[in-house]
């Protein structure tokens, strides 16, 4: 015999702040694995991450865009992507959505890429 009362309650959050936490960081170290051949700089520096969104499901969905929308590898890229962050243990999903609105422009670009790439 079930306790009705208990199916009828709300759930609670399944990720704690502290999960979300070590999450992220995991994402961005495994988007950091991930590198626009033609620039030697990764995907996150370059500023090619729009939005990251974690579901309580541990379903995780992001939307990027490219330097240029005619890029080469526009139809590789995502793949590259959902292969990097499928290697996070826990990961149920990831879904990986191109978007050019607003279009990707060097100020997006880390310091750090800046640096990399003598920008400064």
């Amino acid at each position: 015999m079930t306790d009705a009362r208990l199916e009828d309650e709300p759930k609670a959050s399944a990720l704690s702040q502290a999960e979300l936490d070590g999450l992220t960081d995991q994402l961005v170290d495994q988007l950091k694995t991930v590198f626009d051949p033609e620039i030697p700089v990764d995907i996150y520096e370059l500023g090619l991450i729009y939005k990251v969104d974690v579901s309580d499901d541990r379903d995780v969905a992001i939307d990027m865009t490219l330097t240029a929308p005619g890029c080469p590898v526009a139809g590789e890229m995502p793949g590259w992507v959902e292969d990097a962050v499928m290697g996070i243990e826990g990961i149920k999903s990831c879904t990986v959505n191109l978007v050019f609105d607003p279009p990707w422009d060097p100020s997006r670009m880390s310091d750090e890429a800046k640096l990399q790439l003598n920008m400064f």
